[in-house]
Order: structure tokens, then sequence, then C-alpha cells
């Protein structure tokens, strides 16, 4: 039973602590709009920038990569945004591998950028090629914009993603598709998983957790919070085809979902999903 003295503790208990956080967080308010996003804003210029030169003239698997790796790194940093990296010693050599991460949001962007310590390709929307300067990066430095425009596009898009492995350049997919609402996962599509069956790669879960935090899809303000990057174990292809397929996808969705907290655990369909 709870008596009405220990109700009342609770909530003093409770409105001392929000008390001492709000400061904090006004200052915090305060010091990425005067400080740190007008510095990040110059970064992602000059990152652009440089990874556009550098690969025009011929570098695209080193400038394609290490600016962008410095520059996520410079964001964590400058934002005052603790990392935690699990599992990298999972990863072998120069060996390619298709990584799958959960989608939180925006900052999932610089922790696999920054902290997953291989050279990579993403494989991203198309509609991001639109961004001012970071799109035409992303298009100098190799990246794939996925075209689902008709089937002649698509068979583009996975020609360019075959390409790209080799090497010991790895691929990242955001299986979801799109960023959570809620924090959850929702389903994985299959085309990372048909990818990696085509050509017998091991995929990579990968668990994101914190990025839902510090900025949620529908946040328009950054908050101060840990992120944490957990690489799990490979998934050698088992055989080939769509039992493979499916027996892949299952096994890593359970294993990105392992590494959540409880509250973001259980599968919650995105609305835009299939868009």
């Amino acid at each position: 039973m709870l008596y009405p003295t220990a109700f009342f503790t609770n909530n003093h208990v409770s409105l001392h602590i929000y008390k001492n956080k709000l400061p904090m967080k006004i200052l915090y308010y305060i010091y990425q709009i005067c400080i740190a996003l007008p510095i990040l804003l110059v970064l992602t210029i000059l990152t652009a920038i440089v990874t556009i030169v550098g690969s025009l003239l011929g570098g695209a698997h080193f400038w394609g990569y290490y600016p962008g790796k410095i520059w996520s790194q410079l964001i964590c940093l400058f934002l005052l945004i603790p990392v935690k990296i699990h599992g990298r010693e999972k990863l072998h050599g120069k060996t390619s591998y298709i990584f799958v991460p959960n989608h939180q949001g925006s900052f999932d962007i610089f922790l696999i950028y920054g902290f997953i310590g291989r050279n990579f390709k993403w494989m991203m929307k198309k509609s991001l090629r639109k961004i001012p300067f970071v799109g035409k990066a992303c298009e100098s430095a190799g990246h794939i914009f996925v075209d689902r425009s008709g089937p002649k596009k698509v068979l583009e898009t996975i020609r360019q993603a075959k390409d790209s492995l080799k090497d010991g350049v790895s691929l990242v997919v955001f299986p979801e598709g799109a960023r959570t609402f809620t924090g959850h996962m929702g389903y994985f599509k299959k085309g990372a998983f048909q990818l990696a069956d085509d050509l017998q790669l091991a995929v990579v879960p990968v668990t994101i957790d914190g990025s839902f935090e510090i900025l949620p899809r529908t946040g328009k303000w950054i908050h101060r919070h840990r992120m944490i990057l957990t690489i799990h174990d490979p998934i050698p292809p088992k055989g080939k085809g769509m039992e493979n397929i499916k027996a892949t996808m299952a096994e890593a969705y359970a294993a990105v979902e392992s590494a959540l907290p409880e509250k973001h655990k259980g599968m919650i369909t995105n609305e835009d999903q299939d868009r």
C-alpha cells in the first residue's frame, strides 16, 4: 500500500531531480545553438568538399570513408555525446560484410560512420541525394542510392552494390527502410539479405541504442544521451535461396533486438516502411 507520506516524499524527490536537471538542459540547448551547431555546420561543408575533391582525384576508397568517419566522431565530441562500442573484435581482416542495424534516428549515421571501424558504403534512400553538399559528397564517395522507380533501376542498384563489395569494403543497409517513431523496431525487408544470399556474404547484425533518445524522428531538439553500438556475431550463409534468406533475416532480427533495452523490445510497424 502506498501511504500519503510516501506519495508526497516520492513526488518531492522527483521534483527536486527535475529542478536540478532543468538548468543543465537549458545550458545544453544554449551551447548547441550558439557553439556546437555553427561549428558542425562548417565541419559538414568542409567534409563534403574534401570528400568530393578527394574522390574526383581518384581516391574514393579513402576519401569516401575517412573524412566522414572523422566528421562523425567530431559531431559526437562537440555535442558531448558519450559512445560505447561492443563486439568490434568479431570482425575479421579485410572481409566484406553486409551490416544490418536498426534505425532509431538521425544519429545512427554518426554512430556507424564514426565508430564501426570498417570501410563501407551506405545503401540509402534516393531522396538523400538532394541534401546540399552532403548528397553530392555521398554520390562522389560511391555510396549507393536506392531507386525503386522500376525493375531496371532496382537491378542497377543491385549491380552497383555488388561492385562496391570488394577489397574488404562492406555495405551498411537499414533493413527497416525507415526510422522508428517509437524506439521499437519495425519489420526487416529482404533486400539486404537477398544481396548477401546472392554474393554468399556474411550478414552482421548491429544494435543501435540511445540514438532515439538524442533526436527522435519527431523531435526538434538534440538531447544529450549516451549511444551504444553493439556488433553481433556475423551470420554466414548456410545455403542459397529463399530458405537461407528467411533464416538469416530471423536470426539477424533476434540478435539486433536482444541488445535493446526492454522498453524498446517488440516489433511495431512504422507507417511509412513500405514507401
